[in-house]
């Protein structure tokens, strides 16, 4: 039983992960499982199309030829207009929908004009004046198409946009429902901020108008149309909605809920149209009041016809009496092209005419907000069944039941499908039975591969074990020989470590030590540093190898700041016990060094030599006399100077080395670094620039000011340094540069 329960564990915790998933409160979604539970859902709708054509709908076409015919779009209204008197009077349609804006007044016959030389130069001719009213209601086109569209069944299409500085275009029709219709419902309305509409002349004489903007989902693709959507406190209908409703006539619309739902379920369900001839449309919404899309198949799935054919009367007027027509484009530069679980270039004017028929026909697809407690029980079997069950079974036993589950989730998900049209989510269950699978097929290898583990372990007290988990995946590329590297040291010692050790007793000593080590290494390890050695009460890491490490400047800067931070939470436990409060100096540098396996037969270890490293181990020893806790050298400041704050101490020259360095104690993150300390800085800037000009006077005023905001060692130490340069001026050839003869 005790080999059992590292599996069991396992195939619960996953379980419990997937159940937070499922649930729709907290929102700890994995977008993995999202993004399958849609690839699943895609396939199922491929998979069940009719995948035939529906002649109850036409798509009237603005084509290419209609545009050679016609010339450019936007055309003429008296164009429109007489398109409207073929589609009714001829043909005798049902409906017309509009998957196109009218949003801008025509002024293409010219009246504009006349009107304005009717009160300039030809104010005062009869003729023209008699001439121009005779003529104005046949060069009124915008008139012409809006009468066209009255007391007809037309319904107008608009846009909704969710730019904050967009312009509003247009007038919006009528509202479905109006503000307060769903006050403490809490429900999950799609909101707009501006819209693109028809001028108010042709809307105020079309029968109504929706929208026609579906959602998108993460993956690019539109699954969905929001049937009611919410602008300016006020609910209006989609495209397809409306022609729906102008379909059944003269009726009304209500949002539905259950009727046995507790007073803490809030949502809607459906929306239900009814007409005065009796009975009732029940359209299916998810928690956005959205309708998943019932395609039917690929593009062309509706006939079309060119509107040119139409208006000279080519089509056979059986093509389209007495049926429900769109008005699209797929004309180039016009084409409304949508990304769909069947297309990744499906014409947008289709998706309203799926949407039109899956209602009339009542076979949208349901996914209530319920529908995650039936994922939820799902999810609760599989994983219980599987974490006690499979442990307990051979690996062909245990592949075998694994098989079975499979089937039977499936045949329960497409039952939903098929039978009830509802929506229930698999992936979270699939991806829980394969992982549980796996973790069980797999639990044999691991266990037979402890060796190698406990190997990683080993190695793993001096690298990172993320760093050596890579390395595992690639071993070939990794070598222990010697080699040269642009790489980042750190160095930190403790600060009278001599006087802490002589007031505490060895075992006390050891503890304190133990604590401190460990808790400074693990912040090497955060930031992916190997740790090179203890000498002592000091630590030397580096960064860069054996994994290279293109931010190595970075992360050494960051594990310098953090060493701080943790040794101030370590102090507090440490004065807690009455043991003395620790200080430490940290230098890093960065440069080119030689880095791998070095010592003798008898000890070898990975390690890194060269100047830039002598180097950093003396900005270390030199913290103490700047008064700071932190030194970078110039190469490393450079490095990740965009990246962080830096206060320049001084120039020097460190023993055994000839050239100058500029040293710098790295302060804080860039934007991270408070705004008091930002002019402190400016201002020991300018100090500093006064002292190696030689402005004495300057200088000291600025670190006058300077201790008042905030004392500190480093600028009593300038002041010294001053008062003694005034006594014993360096000389007009001075470089600022201060000389350490010892380490």
């Amino acid at each position: 039983m005790k080999k059992l329960t590292a599996p069991i564990l396992i195939g619960l915790v996953l379980t419990a992960l997937m159940l937070m998933h499922a649930q729709p409160v907290y929102r700890y979604q994995f977008d993995l499982v999202s993004r399958l539970d849609a690839v699943i859902y895609d396939e199922k709708l491929r998979l069940t199309m009719p995948k035939s054509e529906d002649s109850r709908l036409v798509i009237l076409d603005i084509d290419e030829k209609s545009l050679s015919e016609h010339g450019h779009w936007p055309w003429g209204r008296d164009k429109m207009a007489h398109l409207m008197d073929q589609l009714f009077d001829h043909y005798g349609v049902r409906v017309v929908g509009f998957d196109v804006v009218f949003a801008e007044k025509d002024d293409s016959s010219g009246l504009k004009t006349l009107e304005e030389l009717s009160k300039t130069e030809f104010r005062d001719i009869p003729k023209f004046q008699t001439a121009l009213h005779d003529l104005k209601p046949q060069l009124d086109y915008d008139g012409r198409f809006a009468a066209a569209l009255r007391n007809r069944n037309v319904i107008l299409g608009y846009y909704l946009a969710n730019a904050q500085s967009g312009r509003n275009i247009g007038v919006m029709p009528a509202p479905t429902f109006k503000t307060g219709t769903f006050d403490g419902r809490n429900i999950d309305f799609v909101q707009w901020l501006s819209h693109g509409a028809n001028i108010a002349t042709l809307q105020n004489a079309a029968a109504g108008a929706g929208h026609f903007i579906p959602l998108i989902d993460s993956d690019g693709l539109a699954r969905r149309v929001p049937m009611i959507v919410e602008y300016q406190g006020q609910y209006y209908e989609s495209l397809s909605l409306a022609i729906v409703r102008n379909v059944l006539g003269k009726n009304t619309i209500e949002p539905g809920y259950p009727e046995k739902a507790s007073s803490d379920y809030k949502d809607m369900e459906w929306l239900s149209v009814k007409p005065e001839t009796g009975g009732t449309m029940r359209i299916p919404v998810d928690a956005n009041v959205a309708s998943f899309i019932p395609f039917r198949g690929g593009a062309r799935s509706f006939p079309y016809v060119s509107v040119t054919d139409v208006m000279t009367g080519k089509t056979p007027r059986e093509a389209l009496a007495g049926k429900i027509v769109i008005v699209g484009t797929t004309a180039s530069g016009l084409v409304d092209l949508r990304a769909t679980p069947v297309d990744r270039a499906y014409p947008g004017v289709e998706i309203h005419a799926n949407l039109v028929m899956g209602m009339l026909d009542n076979v949208i697809k349901y996914k209530p907000v319920y529908i995650w407690g039936v994922d939820a029980l799902l999810i609760l079997a599989v994983g219980l069944l599987m974490s006690f069950g499979l442990p307990r079974l051979t690996p062909l036993k245990a592949s075998f039941a694994s098989l079975i589950l499979l089937v039977v989730l499936l045949a329960i998900n497409f039952t939903f499908w098929y039978s009830g049209n509802v929506i229930v989510p698999l992936a979270a269950s699939l991806v829980l039975a394969f992982s549980i699978y796996a973790i069980n097929m797999s639990w044999g290898y691991f266990v037979e591969s402890r060796t190698k583990r406990q190997l990683t372990g080993l190695f793993g007290q001096y690298v990172p074990p993320e760093l050596v988990e890579q390395m595992s995946l690639d071993p070939e590329n990794y070598s222990m020989a010697g080699r040269k590297a642009e790489l980042t040291v750190l160095f930190s010692d403790v600060r009278g470590f001599t006087t802490i050790s002589e007031g505490l007793e060895p075992d006390q000593l050891a503890t304190l030590m133990n604590e401190y080590l460990g808790a400074m290494t693990i912040v090497v390890r955060k930031h992916r540093g190997t740790l090179d050695k203890y000498i002592g009460d000091a630590i030397m890491a580096f960064w860069g190898a054996p994994v290279d490490d293109p931010h190595h400047a970075r992360n050494a800067t960051l594990t310098g700041l953090e060493m701080h931070v943790a040794l101030k939470e370590l102090n507090k436990s440490l004065v807690s016990r009455g043991w003395p409060d620790m200080k430490i100096g940290v230098g890093i540098n960065s440069g080119p060094m030689t880095v791998g396996d070095m010592g003798s037969k008898v000890r070898q270890s990975y390690t890194v030599m060269g100047d830039a490293v002598n180097l950093g181990s003396r900005l270390e020893s030199i913290t103490k006399q700047y008064g700071v806790g932190f030194i970078a050298g110039e190469s490393s400041r450079d490095l990740v100077k965009d990246e962080f704050v830096f206060r320049e101490l001084d120039r020097v020259r460190v023993k055994g080395k000839e050239d100058p360095v500029s040293i710098y104690e790295p302060i804080g993150a860039v934007g991270e670094v408070a705004p008091e300390i930002m002019k402190e800085l400016k201002l020991w800037s300018q100090a500093l620039t006064a002292y190696r000009s030689q402005n004495w006077d300057q200088a000291d005023v600025h670190l006058l000011n300077l201790t008042r905001m905030n004392p500190h060692y480093l600028y009593e130490m300038y002041s010294k340094r001053i008062g003694q340069y005034r006594l014993n001026p360096p000389g007009e050839d001075w470089d600022g540069v201060t000389t350490f003869e010892t380490k």
